[in-house]
């Protein structure tokens, strides 16, 4: 029985765990779009599922430092991705954050078939330096 016990304790103590750092840096690395942006509008709409919530964050770029699809200082570009509330317990990687408005963030993104439009390419870590 303790075996068992340690077990669970284990398991659930190893079950908790985010992406290791690793995975960002390279997410970061390989993601067509480096950007700093600031942020002009925050939109959080109602998800397809019951449980999700759409979001469109319009912003200004303010400095490239690396771009796949030509987008220029000054552009103004949406960043859309979807968040689906996570019961306790959850595992997995961390959530893209929800950002404010009027904040200047590091983007690390990739683009979508929508003009102008982005989605989020590093995860948890898309709109922050490791």
């Amino acid at each position: 029985m303790s075996r068992f016990i340690f077990l669970s304790l284990f398991v659930a103590c190893t079950a908790l765990g985010e992406l290791p750092p690793s995975a960002y840096e390279t997410m970061q690395s390989e993601a067509p779009e480096h950007l700093q942006i600031q942020v002009l509008r925050v939109d959080i709409e109602p998800g397809e599922k019951e449980s999700a919530q759409e979001i469109l964050i319009m912003a200004t770029v303010e400095k490239v430092l690396r771009t796949a699809s030509g987008v220029k200082p000054g552009d103004l570009i949406n960043i859309s991705y979807q968040l689906e509330d996570r019961p306790p317990g959850w595992v997995g990687p961390g959530q893209v954050p929800i950002l404010a408005q009027g904040d200047t963030h590091v983007a690390y993104l990739k683009k979508l078939e929508k003009p102008e439009t982005y989605a989020p390419a590093a995860g948890a870590m898309s709109f922050h330096n490791f």
